[in-house]
């Protein structure tokens, strides 16, 4: 989970700074465009990861037999 919003928060750091750079009419790396391109759909994709693997958590705490 915490990776997951590190990845988030880097990504959209990356995007504030793109967008201020372009701003200043200055064109960004292309790491920093790379990594608001690529880094907002990878923290998406490990949340949903962790909403399934909690959603199978609590079935399986269901299933447990009473306990």
């Amino acid at each position: 989970m915490i990776s997951a919003a590190v990845v988030a928060v880097l990504s959209l750091v990356a995007v504030g700074a793109v967008m201020a750079l372009a701003f200043a009419g200055i064109a960004a790396p292309i790491w920093v465009t790379s990594a608001a391109l690529y880094g907002l759909p990878v923290a998406f994709l490990l949340m949903l990861f962790l909403v399934l693997d909690s959603v199978a958590g609590r079935r399986r705490a269901g299933k447990s037999g009473g306990l």
